[in-house]
């Protein structure tokens, strides 16, 4: 396999920024025909030519400018890392953000609000699975993960898990719904369930088996943002942390039917244990679980 001469390319590199050779070579402090050794050098490994001489300036060619765009990004990463180390990381990187894919799109919204605010900010959104998540979080390749339960232990290791709200589960239902008592009403009643790998599912079944209840399921949705749609095109009642619903329950379109007594919704920021945590992230950490919820009128 073939290594590039990252020494001939940082030559190149600055011959091509400038346009003049012997003006480079006095910078650098090295003779011009040292300088045109290790240029030729480049270009024989390359197999291309990448200047042509137009008077006393050097051009580049094609290959010489696809070469210099490269070598931009390449020496402008590596200046980059140098400041992440000797600082920190800039606020100017975006933060990158993994959501997992069953988790309420309002509280993530809630979650990144203040950097969509921030015109200095810059954000990168994800949604995966957790355990992708997870490990693209330990490969430095996110800066937080948000989840709705906390990393399993076989893959906490290196990790930080912060709860960042907790919220109680309600039955949700159209405003034209008849009254509904719980867990009077629970027997037979059409019901739209998370998936039953979920552990809100699990806590719901296990109330309704406490109760002596059973209601009639209609769909199971893992996906939260469908089964917000459900909700409001359909009679069956929902089984949603508010904050999933929360506009259409401002607007008067759904209601809290009821609560399910001793379920609640969590919702976690996962971090990785390292030395140059993003400087925004501490911040969003910070947030209040009411702001992040938003339980009271909409800020105006």
């Amino acid at each position: 396999m073939r290594q590039l001469n990252y020494h001939h390319l940082r030559y190149f590199w600055a011959i091509a920024r400038d346009g003049n050779l012997t003006r480079v070579a006095e910078r650098l402090r090295v003779s011009p025909s040292a300088l045109s050794s290790q240029l030729r050098q480049l270009e024989a490994q390359l197999d291309e030519r990448l200047f042509e001489r137009v008077g006393r300036t050097l051009v580049l060619t094609e290959a010489g400018a696809v070469v210099l765009a490269h070598a931009d990004t390449i020496f402008e990463a590596g200046e980059e890392l140098l400041a992440t180390i000797a600082e920190g990381r800039s606020p100017k990187h975006p933060l990158r953000v993994g959501a997992s894919a069953t988790l309420s799109r309002n509280f993530q919204e809630s979650f990144v609000e203040p950097l969509l605010r921030d015109e200095g900010a810059r954000l990168q959104l994800v949604a995966a699975s957790q355990d992708e998540l997870l490990e693209r979080l330990k490969g430095h390749e996110l800066d937080v993960v948000l989840a709705n339960r906390p990393p399993q232990a076989d893959r906490a290791r290196g990790l930080a898990c912060r709860l960042l709200a907790r919220q109680k589960v309600s039955l949700i239902a159209r405003r034209a719904r008849r009254r509904f008592r719980f867990p009077a009403d629970v027997e037979g009643a059409p019901m739209l369930l998370p998936g039953a790998g979920s552990a809100l599912r699990a806590g719901f079944d296990a109330v309704c088996e406490r109760h002596r209840v059973k209601p009639r399921v209609v769909a199971e949705v893992d996906d939260m943002a469908m089964l917000r749609l459900l909700t409001r095109d359909t009679r069956a009642v929902a089984l949603l942390p508010p904050v999933v619903v929360r506009d259409e329950l401002r607007s008067g379109v759904l209601r809290e039917a009821a609560a399910v007594p001793g379920l609640y919704e969590e919702f976690y920021g996962i971090t990785a244990e390292r030395k140059f945590q993003h400087p925004r992230l501490a911040a969003l950490l910070e947030t209040s679980a009411n702001q992040l919820l938003q339980t009271h009128s909409p800020r105006r």
